[in-house]
C-alpha cells in the first residue's frame, strides 16, 4: 500500500479522494450559510450544532483539517513532480494546444485558494476555538442570544473583506472547473462519461461558488 502511494497513480488517487471528501464539505458548507439568508433562527440553531457536537468537533472536523492540508501538499508535490518529470521542454511546450489554461495554472489558483482559507480560518475558526476551549463558553450565546448570526453579518460588512470573499470563490470555481472532472478521470469513472461529468463540474464549479458569493453581498447590502 506504501509503494502505491509514492507512485504518480496512487497519488493522483489520493489527491482525487481528497478533492471528492472537500467537495462534498462545500456543499454540506453551503447549505448551513444559505439558511443565513432566511432570518438567524435556523443558521444560529444548525451553527450551534455542528459547533458542539462531540463527533462532529473531535472526529469530523480533525479529519477535514488534514483533508484539506492533504490535498494542498499532494497538489504542489505532484506540481514539482510533473515539472521535473517535464524539465525545461515542459515551460517551451506550446500547453494550450493540450490542456486548458485553468488545467495549467491549478497551482496558482491553489495557493489563492488556501491564502482564502487562513483568511477564513482567521475570521471565524481560530476565534470559536478561543471562546469554546480558552475561554471556556461553550453556551454559544453573547447578550441572551446565539451569537454566530451576527458573527457572520458583522464579518460582512468590510467591503475590503467582501472583495476578498468574491475573488477567492471566482477562483475556486475556476479550480473546480478542472478539478472535478479531473478527480473522476484519476479514479478511471470517466470513459464513456466524460461529457456527463464535465456537465455537472461545470454547473458544480458555477454553484458552489455563486452561492457563498451571494451570502457574502446579500449580508454587506442588507445589514
Amino acid at each position: 500500500m506504501g509503494g502505491f502511494f509514492k507512485s504518480s497513480i496512487g497519488r493522483k488517487v489520493a489527491m482525487a479522494l481528497s478533492a471528492f471528501f472537500l467537495m462534498f464539505f462545500l456543499i454540506i458548507h453551503l447549505a448551513v450559510n444559505i439558511t443565513s439568508l432566511f432570518g438567524e433562527t435556523v443558521f444560529n440553531d444548525m451553527s450551534h450544532f455542528m459547533g458542539t457536537n462531540p463527533l462532529i468537533q473531535f472526529a469530523l472536523q480533525p479529519v477535514l483539517i488534514f483533508g484539506v492540508v492533504f490535498h494542498f501538499v499532494m497538489g504542489f508535490v505532484l506540481e514539482l513532480k510533473n515539472k521535473k518529470a517535464n524539465g525545461v521542454a515542459y515551460v517551451k511546450n506550446n500547453g494550450a494546444a493540450n490542456s486548458t489554461w485553468m488545467s495549467r495554472n491549478m497551482i496558482y489558483s491553489g495557493l489563492a485558494i488556501l491564502a482564502f482559507i487562513v483568511l477564513h480560518f482567521i475570521d471565524f475558526w481560530i476565534p470559536e476555538l478561543n471562546t469554546k476551549y480558552v475561554v471556556g463558553d461553550m453556551s454559544g450565546m453573547h447578550d441572551g442570544n446565539f451569537r454566530y448570526y451576527h458573527e457572520l453579518v458583522e464579518k460582512f460588512q468590510n467591503p475590503a473583506r467582501v472583495v476578498a470573499y468574491v475573488v477567492a470563490f471566482v477562483l475556486l470555481g475556476l479550480h473546480l472547473a478542472h478539478g472535478f472532472t479531473s478527480a473522476f478521470q484519476s479514479m478511471g469513472v470517466t470513459a464513456g462519461r466524460k461529457k456527463t461529468l464535465q456537465s455537472i463540474g461545470k454547473g458544480y464549479s458555477i454553484i458552489i461558488p455563486l452561492g457563498f458569493i451571494i451570502v457574502a453581498i446579500s449580508h454587506y447590502f442588507n445589514h
